[in-house]
């Protein structure tokens, strides 16, 4: 009889649960039995309560501070790799700590490289996320990592939108190549606001580089975490003469006051993703589900195809 590849096995980190599921629905089947069991100072233990012997696993978690969350995939990973998983592949929706990509001045971490390094040390034979604060954070590792692009579900729903005079615009420098690659899917011009901080969270300066009259704008970013810069940008966006400012986000940290800005803000609406749980819900803000594209791209890693198609951009 010939081989039949067994199917994998998936598991979640508890703060990614609810994901977890729907991958796992969309996948067909059901999450993998895992227990954690806590101290009373905190400490925690994560016990699989059925064999992953030679199996290819997949444990799904964002690592989205507090380091808690990093800290289940690494003890996940390395319980994996002691009870002799085949293939263990990391699905982080959200790899955290990615800000840290670089030393942007004297003795600061790279702290993007030590978390790649200890997902390797830990066990990961494999990576699999969605848009990376920066492209180059994959280099990071020595193992495969499959770097999706949540364009894969936002561009579908801007062309759905059906928006006249739409302009793409990134709400910084940095973000220019991601403005630009959607610009160029969807046919619309670009404009990026130049800012400077005065610190981490906290926007000193904005100015507007392009023209918005009389355009329906779409911000398009990786991350949102305060809002404070895709608020401060839509402000000054209508001001400018914009008939409506939107805002796509792939991961919705919307720490602190986030929801308070967005909700006082001249945003019409954000699209989020849900690589991260949402704290509270709001009518300006509208959840997309990952959850198929990942179990898509996970069935084809399991059985070794192409997951070219899914990289829109």
């Amino acid at each position: 009889m010939p081989y039949q590849v067994p199917e994998p096995k998936i598991f979640a980190c508890t703060q990614s649960t609810e994901l977890a599921k729907k991958i796992a629905k969309s996948y067909g089947t059901d999450l993998g039995n895992v227990h954690f069991s806590r101290y009373s100072d905190g400490e925690f233990q994560p016990s699989f309560e059925e064999s992953v012997r030679g199996a290819r696993i997949f444990i799904i978690g964002s690592t989205n501070p507090s380091s808690e969350n990093l800290m289940e995939m690494l003890l996940m990973l390395d319980a994996a790799k002691r009870a002799s998983a085949r293939h263990i592949t990391a699905v982080m929706p959200y790899f955290g700590w990615a800000r840290q990509d670089r030393k942007d001045k004297p003795r600061v971490p790279i702290a993007a490289k030590l978390v790649a390094k200890m997902l390797e040390a830990a066990g990961a034979t494999r990576i699999i996320t969605m848009d990376l604060h920066a492209d180059q954070i994959q280099g990071f590792f020595e193992k495969p990592v499959d770097h999706l692009f949540a364009s894969t579900l936002f561009l579908p729903y801007l062309r759905k939108l059906n928006l006249d005079n739409l302009t793409i615009a990134s709400p910084d420098m940095g973000g220019s190549k991601r403005a630009y690659a959607y610009s160029k899917a969807l046919a619309s011009d670009v404009v990026i606001c130049y800012k400077q901080r005065a610190k981490a969270n906290v926007i000193s300066h904005m100015e507007l580089i392009g023209d918005v009259q009389g355009k329906n704008v779409v911000l398009v970013d990786d991350l949102v975490d305060t809002a404070g810069t895709l608020t401060k940008a839509a402000d000054l966006m209508m001001d400018r003469g914009a008939i409506s400012v939107r805002a796509i986000t792939t991961h919705g940290l919307l720490s602190g006051n986030a929801f308070d800005k967005i909700e006082k803000s001249k945003l019409l609406e954000l699209i989020i993703t849900d690589s991260i749980p949402i704290k509270k819900e709001s009518e300006k803000v509208k959840v997309l589900s990952c959850a198929e594209l990942f179990a898509d791209v996970m069935h084809r890693v399991h059985h070794n195809t192409s997951i070219a198609s899914k990289f829109l951009m």
